[in-house]
């Protein structure tokens, strides 16, 4: 969900000779103008390195947590003792957990801004995030118990599909907001341009207006949805689930000290994470 309607940039590099608006920045002119040019060009190119990283990343989480098409997936993945496993399972979830709800949190982006420019700011979180989850492919242990499998063809490629809607859910989720914005190209492009990102206000579109949260019904979708749950790819669901649960509320807390009484209606019209289907 986007911010209320502001017409005021986001942010600007640099600030023209009157102290006003953002500045259009010329191949030519002044030393400063010249190193602000290569600085936004480099800016666009962080920003397109982390997107591509992150993509690579998440067609990497599909194969890990369908456990298709990737050397090292939920359940093919190191060994160690079941005890040890779960502590080492668990350890990678919480790091992935904090680094990606506390450096999301308003507060902390007022502090990380004094040092990361406000540009690439969010390539900068998109990058981090890549990091932690290629640490967890790297270092998840398997445990290999099996507690449910489904056996009939039949219903294995029904469960796939079921899978396969999840991410689907997840991915499209992100273009019904801003996917570009999501992702840090935007701010970057926008630098580049010297042009303001304009606020586009608070919208319901799609599907988010069956749920709030259809990113993450679509992640809980993809990640419960398998033919053979083990006890390791069980743990990963679970913990997600409760990580899920717990970030949405704080995230709709920022939501609703940003947008106030429109968001309250929102919430009141609109289920969080599961659909009300009988409507």
């Amino acid at each position: 969900m986007t911010g209320t309607m502001n017409n005021t940039p986001k942010y600007c590099v640099n600030v023209d000779d009157r102290g006003t608006g953002c500045p259009v920045l010329h191949h030519s002119g002044t030393p400063a103008q010249t190193n602000g040019r290569f600085l936004s060009v480099v800016a666009l190119l962080y920003g397109g390195l982390s997107y591509l990283v992150f993509f690579g990343v998440f067609l990497y989480l599909v194969g890990f947590v369908t456990d298709v098409a990737v050397p090292r997936t939920v359940d093919r993945a190191l060994h160690a003792p079941v005890a040890q496993a779960v502590l080492i399972d668990l350890g990678l979830l919480l790091l992935f957990a904090l680094q990606h709800s506390v450096m999301a949190r308003p507060a902390f982006k007022r502090w990380w801004t004094r040092f990361v420019p406000e540009p690439i700011e969010r390539s900068t979180y998109v990058l981090l995030s890549s990091a932690v989850f290629v640490l967890m492919y790297w270092q998840w242990r398997s445990i290999d118990v099996t507690v449910w499998q489904v056996d009939s063809a039949p219903a294995r490629i029904a469960v796939y599909s079921a899978a396969g809607l999840g991410w689907l859910i997840a991915l499209a989720s992100t273009f019904m907001i801003d996917h570009f914005e999501l992702f840090g190209l935007r701010q970057v492009l926008h630098n580049l341009l010297s042009k303001p990102i304009v606020e586009k206000g608070f919208r319901v579109v799609l599907l988010y207006r069956l749920v709030r949260h259809p990113l993450m019904l679509g992640f809980l979708i993809a990640f419960w949805a398998a033919p053979t749950m083990t006890a390791g790819h069980l743990l990963f669901a679970a913990a997600n689930t409760v990580y899920i649960v717990i970030a949405v509320r704080f995230e709709e807390r920022d939501l609703v000290q940003e947008l106030g009484e429109q968001y309250h209606r929102y919430q009141g019209r609109v289920p969080m994470l599961l659909p009300r289907v009988w409507r």
